[in-house]
């Protein structure tokens, strides 16, 4: 029996694809720092979309009261923007199948999901700078936190849990996708009418009858509704019992999905 075939038993256990999937997001984490242009999409493109769609729209929604509605906009780009930033992960994976990067980790003794994980769990950098740039920047142009710091701190937590099951979805899709390119596109079709979608940049209450449909069961909607709720005012318990269920659920299809779809490709 070869060495390897000895060794590759050592990949399996909770605690090893633990250690296996750290190790391999510290590697992701390094990769980022050295090309700080990748996280374009969760610093400088929220800060412009936060900016355009303040004074473009600021000015027709809430009586022209543009604070007013940024108070309203802010939350709901947080959970856009979270959403958005899932589509670079199932890029990059894509790209590194392409390049033979997996084909080196089949090669070692680790856990076979060890790659999937790691990669998700470096994503929570990505998350939490979308939520520090948010919350930084619209500070400045005169956003207010109005029920205190535990409530904030609590929506940057359920944003960045959210994210991280919203971005198998993404995962998924850059297992079953021929190229980077096309899982852009194909992530793009699935965010950008979840977003708007939603509650995000009006309330649902102004919408047609049946777009009002579409956001009462759109997962974006409960998510934008409790982040409000936390950060400025609203009811958080009813919202946020949907969000966690929204969560579980994306969790429990689309892991087992993307897994499935790797142990195909990779």
């Amino acid at each position: 029996m070869s060495t390897l075939a000895v060794a590759r038993p050592a990949g399996g256990g909770v605690l090893a694809l633990g250690r296996h999937a750290f190790a391999l997001a510290k590697r992701s984490l390094i990769k980022t720092i050295r090309t700080p242009e990748a996280l374009i999409d969760v610093t400088i493109q929220p800060v412009i979309f936060l900016l355009l769609f303040t004074y473009l729209f600021g000015g027709a929604i809430f009586d022209g009261n543009r604070g007013l509605y940024l108070q309203f906009l802010l939350p709901g780009m947080l959970a856009q923007s979270l959403a958005m930033g899932g589509v670079a992960l199932g890029q990059n994976l894509n790209a590194d199948i392409e390049k033979g990067v997996f084909d080196r980790f089949r090669s070692l003794p680790i856990s076979r999901a060890a790659p999937l994980v790691g990669a998700v769990m470096a994503d929570v950098v990505r998350y939490l700078s979308v939520c520090v740039v948010m919350l930084g920047f619209g500070t400045i142009m005169g956003f207010r936190v109005q029920t205190g710091f535990v409530p904030a701190l609590g929506a940057v937590a359920l944003s960045i849990a959210f994210g991280l099951c919203f971005c198998w979805i993404s995962v998924w899709v850059g297992m079953l996708a021929r190229t980077s390119g096309a899982v852009q596109g194909i992530m793009f079709l699935l965010v950008l009418p979840l977003t708007f979608g939603s509650n995000v940049y009006v309330p649902t209450d102004t919408l047609p009858g049946f777009v009002q449909g579409f956001v009462a069961v759109n997962p974006i909607t409960p998510l934008v509704a409790t982040i409000r709720g936390l950060l400025v005012e609203g009811p958080v318990a009813g919202p946020l019992t949907t969000t966690l269920i929204w969560m579980a659920g994306l969790l429990a299809v689309f892991v087992p999905l993307a897994l499935r779809a790797y142990n195909k490709r990779a």
